[in-house]
Order: C-alpha cells, then sequence, then structure tokens
C-alpha cells in the first residue's frame, strides 16, 4: 500500500477533493432547495439530472477522451465542474440547477473515467489491487469529509458553493502536473442485455433496483432532512453516517461472499436493509436511531453492488466480464435516473417518510427476487466462483473490469476455503 501511496499520490489526493467538491454540492442544494422554496418534487427532478448526465456522459466521454487525448478532456470536464459548482448560487431556480447539474454529472462520469484508467496504468500487477482500493477509500473519504465542511458555513450564502469550486479546481493541480504520462485508452464492446439477462436475471433486476437506492441516497438525503425539520449539522451527519457504514461493511461482507452461495447473502442483505428502513418509516424514531439506519442501509447498499457484480461474473468467461460491467452499469444508470423522482413523488404523497418507505420497497424487491431465483436454478460451486470485488456505484466500466480481474487472479493465487 505504500508504495502504491508514493507512487500515485498525486492522483488519489486530486480525486478526494474532487469526492469532497461532489459530496458538498449533493448536500447543500437539497437544503438550499427549500430556503429557496423550491418544491420537494422539483428538487428530485434536479437531483435525477445528475444521474442522466451521468448515464450520457459514461456513454459518450470515451469517444472524446480517444479524439482529443487525456489531459485535455481532463482539464476541460474540470474547469466546467468548478465553473457549475460557483454558478449554483448565482440561478436558485429548479430548472437551471437542473441544467447544471446534467453538466456535472457528464463531467463527473468523464473525470471518474479519466482517473481510473490514469490509476490502473500507473499500476503494476502486483499492487493494482491495492491501487484500487485506495483509490475507493479516498472516494469514500471524500464524500465523508464534505459532511464535515457543510458545517462552516450557512447555506443561504455563498461561501458553501465557494469551498467545493475552489477544493475541485485545486484537485487538477496535483494530477496534471504529475509526471505520470496519459494512458492509452482501449475500448470496450458491449454486451446485449438479452445476453445479460441470460447470463444473470438477479445481476441485472438487482443492478436496477440499486441504481434506484444509490440515487436516493446520494440526492434525496438531505432533500429528505430538511423536509423533516433537521438542522445541518443532523443532516450532514446522516449523510456521512450512510457512507461510513460502507465502507466499514465491504470488507466482512466480501470476506462471507466467497465463502457462500452469494444469493443468500443478497437476499439477507436485501431484507436487513427493508427492514431497517421499513422500521424507521413507521416508528419515527429518535436522531440517533436515523443515524444507526443510515449506516445500515449504506452498509448494506454498497456491498449489495459488488455481490451483485460479481455473481453476474460467476456465469461468465473472463473475456465477456468488461462488455457485461458496461451493459449492468447503463442499466444502473437507467434505474438511478428514476430514483430521485419516484422518491420525491413518495414524499408528497407520503411524506418526508416516503424516503425512509422508497428503500424498504427497492430493498425488499431485491431480497424476495434473490429468493425467486434460487428455486430456478443451483447456486454455482463456491470453490469455481469469481473472486468479490470492492466497488463504488461510481466506477466506471473500465475500473469494474480490472476491480474483477485483479480480484480473480488473487483468488487463483488464494483460494477460498470451501464452505462446510
Amino acid at each position: 500500500m505504500l508504495s502504491v501511496l508514493r507512487h500515485s499520490w498525486a492522483l488519489l489526493l486530486g480525486i478526494m477533493l474532487l469526492m469532497v467538491g461532489n459530496g458538498m454540492q449533493g448536500t447543500l442544494l437539497g437544503i438550499r432547495g427549500q430556503i429557496e422554496g423550491i418544491s420537494t418534487f422539483q428538487m428530485s427532478v434536479v437531483m435525477a439530472a445528475y444521474f442522466a448526465g451521468f448515464l450520457f456522459g459514461s456513454r459518450t466521454v470515451p469517444n472524446l477522451i480517444r479524439s482529443v487525448g487525456h489531459v485535455r478532456v481532463f482539464a476541460a470536464l474540470g474547469s466546467l465542474i468548478s465553473a457549475v459548482l460557483i454558478l449554483y448560487a448565482t440561478a436558485p431556480h429548479w430548472i437551471a440547477w437542473a441544467f447544471m447539474r446534467v453538466l456535472i454529472g457528464f463531467s463527473f462520469s468523464g473525470v471518474y473515467i479519466t482517473a481510473e484508467s490514469w490509476l490502473n496504468a500507473a499500476s503494476t500487477n502486483e499492487n493494482r489491487g491495492q491501487a484500487l482500493s485506495a483509490y475507493m477509500i479516498v472516494q469514500m473519504i471524500g464524500i465523508i469529509g464534505a459532511q464535515l465542511l457543510m458545517n462552516v458555513g450557512d447555506p443561504a450564502g455563498y461561501f458553501l458553493f465557494v469551498i467545493p469550486s475552489v477544493l475541485v479546481s485545486l484537485a487538477f493541480t496535483p494530477i496534471l502536473l504529475s509526471a505520470a504520462p496519459a494512458p492509452a485508452f482501449a475500448t470496450i464492446k458491449r454486451m446485449s442485455f438479452a445476453q445479460l439477462w441470460q447470463a444473470s436475471p438477479l445481476g441485472c433486476v438487482g443492478i436496477f433496483l440499486l441504481g434506484g437506492v444509490f440515487s436516493a441516497l446520494f440526492g434525496m438525503a438531505s432533500v429528505w432532512g430538511t423536509g423533516a425539520g433537521l438542522s445541518v449539522k443532523q443532516i450532514s451527519a446522516f449523510v456521512a453516517a450512510i457512507y461510513v457504514g460502507g465502507l466499514f461493511a465491504q470488507y466482512p461482507i466480501g470476506w462471507m461472499s466467497d465463502r457462500m452461495d452469494r444469493r443468500v447473502l443478497i437476499a439477507t442483505l436485501g431484507a436487513l436493509g427493508a427492514v431497517a428502513m421499513l422500521g424507521v418509516f413507521v416508528t419515527d424514531p429518535p436522531y440517533v436511531v436515523l443515524l444507526l439506519g443510515a449506516a445500515i442501509i449504506g452498509g448494506v447498499a454498497n456491498p449489495l453492488y459488488s455481490l451483485l457484480l460479481a455473481y453476474t461474473n460467476d456465469f461468465l468467461d473472463s473475456s465477456d466480464m468488461a462488455s457485461a460491467s458496461a451493459g449492468l452499469l447503463f442499466i444502473n444508470g437507467v434505474g438511478a435516473i428514476s430514483g430521485p423522482i419516484i422518491t420525491g413523488w413518495l414524499m408528497g404523497l407520503v411524506g418526508p417518510g416516503g424516503f425512509f418507505l422508497y428503500l424498504a420497497v427497492l430493498n425488499a424487491g431485491v431480497a424476495a427476487y434473490a429468493v425467486w431465483r434460487m428455486t430456478r436454478r443451483p447456486a454455482p460451486a463456491v470453490e469455481s466462483t469469481g473472486a468479490f470485488a470492492v466497488l463504488s456505484p461510481t466506477a466506471t466500466a473500465f475500473a469494474v473490469d480490472v476491480a474483477l480481474e485483479t480480484a480473480q487472479e488473487d483468488s487463483n493465487e488464494s483460494p477460498p476455503e470451501s464452505a462446510d
């Protein structure tokens, strides 16, 4: 790990600062929206716009990189992100914000694609897995740190919009001034959705539903908090708890996934998330319990994403993993676009608690479908399954492919113990 930090510190530092900026803008807009009198449903459209831009960017930025190169794309998208972050405060209207969120989502998608290919090129076969783990960790740290910064200014003013804009601008300095050469960029072949469905119906359905879960957590948590009457400090702590839970749950759940039928673990986690969110919805618990619920849903959702990717790849040849990852990420993106909008509609129907009801329904859907799929075909033998790779929902198809390939190589070197 020290070798990874020594050779890739500039990129990892830049990514952490970028995630601080991204984490702040999501929480800040949810709070500022209420101050500006923007309705819950209008804010749900604003939040969904980010994921529409992200999905569009994941399909178009690779061609842009091949046309003009990594450095130019990286610098241009970074400048666009920084500019939009400061412009939010100058045009507090939901239509303007939705347009800006499309631009932000598109730009961050391109930045992730570029950064992940750069990190892979700077890594060796021996430390590539550690490099990707470090990358995912600094992403989580960045988002958690963003919630702390939410408390240094007034969300009704300009200062909190200036901070992420400055941090994003600074993030590109160490990266662009580093000596690392721009990597070659390969085209990832697409797999048809029919082929994906044939390989793993559970992977397709689960990834789609999790897209809605992640977009609700990332985009609507602060909207819920303002509707529920929480303070800025309470909202930022709630959002931070989601990512703290995800950070600490990935590795123990990954360890279990390599030693049992993954569908059992998927169903168990989905049921746990559903019960926790339904409990919050029906009981209106004290704030401390809300924090625990946030940690649980974060600790469920993040590993579930990695589990579903690993489970799908159990039924694919290694040569098909990259194309399957691209298809699954597209499905995830489609689910993510609908997540905030449905959440906003439910919150308008039943009140702020609709946020938790939506999360409960989607997690229950994942659990129920996993149980049903267990009746349709037998599980692959534990010793023949692929390895679990810790992945972020923001990871591009490039990073997913590299992470799964690296995890599989590590698994072949040290196979897991057989289940009793």
